[in-house]
C-alpha cells in the first residue's frame, strides 16, 4: 500500500472510549488487519456493505454493555443500514478477524462472535480528529 493514507472516522464515546471506522474498503482492510490490536472489539453491520469499526481496548478494563451497544450503533450508522429502524451488527474481538488469501479489498473472515440489534446512531459520540494512526 505504497503511499496509502487511510481515511478513518474517529469518535469518542461516553467514558472516553475510542471508536474508529473505515471510510472505504481499503480503509477497512487497514483498520481490521493492520491497525486493530487483538484485544480490540470489531463490529460490522450484518449482510450489508458498511464500515469496519473498532472499539479500542484499554488495559485492565472491559467496556460495559452500553459501550458495546454504542460502538455497534456507530457500525450500523456507517453502513447501508443507516436509514433502518434497527440493524443487526456483528461483534467480536479483533483477534478473530482475518483476511483470507486472495480475498478482495475490504473482505475479511470472522471466526466467532455475536450479533447485536441496535438503532443506527452517532448522536452520543463526539467526532474527533486524528483517527488515521490512533
Amino acid at each position: 500500500m505504497s503511499g496509502f493514507k487511510p481515511r478513518l472516522y474517529c469518535y469518542e464515546l461516553p467514558g472516553s472510549w475510542t471508536v474508529l471506522a473505515g471510510a472505504t474498503d481499503e480503509d477497512n482492510d487497514y483498520l481490521s488487519t493492520e491497525l486493530a490490536e487483538p484485544g480490540d472489539w470489531w463490529f460490522h453491520a450484518e449482510g450489508v456493505p458498511g464500515s469496519h469499526v473498532i472499539l479500542r481496548a484499554r488495559a485492565g478494563e472491559e467496556p460495559g454493555q452500553d459501550t458495546i451497544q454504542q460502538a455497534a450503533a456507530v457500525a450500523a450508522y456507517h453502513s447501508k443500514s443507516r436509514g433502518a429502524g434497527t440493524a443487526r451488527v456483528y461483534c467480536t474481538r479483533a483477534r478473530y478477524v482475518t483476511k483470507p488469501r486472495g480475498a478482495k479489498v475490504g473482505t475479511v473472515h470472522v471466526a466467532k462472535g455475536k450479533v447485536l440489534k441496535v438503532r443506527p446512531d452517532i448522536s452520543f459520540a463526539t467526532r474527533v480528529s486524528g483517527g488515521a494512526a490512533s
